[in-house]
């Protein structure tokens, strides 16, 4: 498993019939997680002491109740690289707050990849051949910021104008707001078709796709249906001295091996390299254990 456990403004405190206990920057919230299928001895004192619960519905979706919760706030996360990112938080809708954490263990792997390039090959984002990086399903833009920080061109693309608009708050908040960013509302197939067309490549290419969702003119996304297809039209993008490629899954049915199959029958296949892949987790503070939060799969050249 690779752990996103190098947080200081984030922490699963404690996990407990259907639900992980966090604490978000000093607010503690309580949020469902279908992972947590067992009931264990709620010890922790966070139990007690909520700033925020989202309670789900029997009838779909849910609801917030907070306790002294900020509209908004925010945390940072030091890059293995020495860069510090900022992210604005906010409870909305489907329990979320506008953050996946365990997509730090991504981060650290690909701003180290890009750094480096940047540092021993002289790819920085000013210079003739910079390290060219798309960010596909981009949500607020964790991604996106941690490959500018580590010095990247990026293209970060997502079908909700508000999610766009939140993710360029996000890059003035980490210092990045004049960062070379292109910040995109499309239907991430038909951008991909349209790059292709239009013969543009990329070094780095990163896949956050939903399990579900709709575009913007409301197409409908099944993720069991329609990633492998996507992955290898995508994969038509990498230059010729790409670097990485990620694809990241939050379905259940689509294991680590199922990403490294088909990352490797597409990518592996036409570019070579190889590929890992692995589950996506958070170290739980009051338990020996972690908590699954997804799964990874990763291409590199080399």
């Amino acid at each position: 498993m690779w752990l996103a456990d190098r947080w200081k403004d984030y922490e699963v405190l404690d996990t407990s019939e259907g639900e992980k206990l966090e604490n978000w920057g000093g607010y503690i919230l309580l949020r469902p997680d279908p992972q947590v299928i067992w009931n264990t001895e709620k010890v922790s004192p966070e139990w007690r002491k909520l700033n925020g619960h989202y309670f789900r519905s029997n009838k779909g979706g849910g609801e917030w109740k907070t306790y002294n919760l900020p509209e908004e706030w925010s945390i940072g996360y030091d890059l293995g690289i020495g860069k510090r990112l900022t992210f604005n938080l906010k409870p909305f809708a489907f329990k979320h707050t506008g953050l996946f954490p365990e997509q730090a263990a991504n981060w650290d792997w690909f701003s180290s990849i890009i750094n480096k390039a940047v540092k021993e090959e002289g790819r920085s984002a000013d210079s003739e051949r910079p390290v060219k990086v798309l960010n596909l399903f981009a949500y607020t833009g964790g991604a996106t910021i941690a490959a500018a920080a580590a010095g990247a061109r990026v293209t970060h693309v997502d079908a909700s104008k508000g999610m766009v608009g939140w993710a360029k708050e996000n890059a003035v908040s980490s210092g990045l707001g004049d960062a070379p960013i292109r910040w995109l509302v499309d239907d991430c197939k038909k951008f991909v078709e349209r790059e292709i067309r239009r013969g543009n490549k990329y070094d780095g290419i990163i896949m956050d796709p939903p399990s579900y969702g709709r575009g913007p003119k409301g197409e409908i996304w099944k993720i069991e249906e329609a990633v492998y297809e996507l992955i290898g039209l995508t994969a038509e993008l990498l230059s010729d001295d790409a670097l990485f490629f990620l694809v990241n899954s939050y379905t259940t049915g689509l294991q680590p091996g199922v990403l490294s199959y088909m990352i490797g029958s597409t990518v592996v296949k036409n570019y070579g390299g190889k590929v890992e892949s692995s589950e996506l987790g958070l170290p739980v503070r009051d338990s020996d254990y972690a908590l699954p939060c997804g799964a990874a799969g990763r291409w590199t050249s080399k």
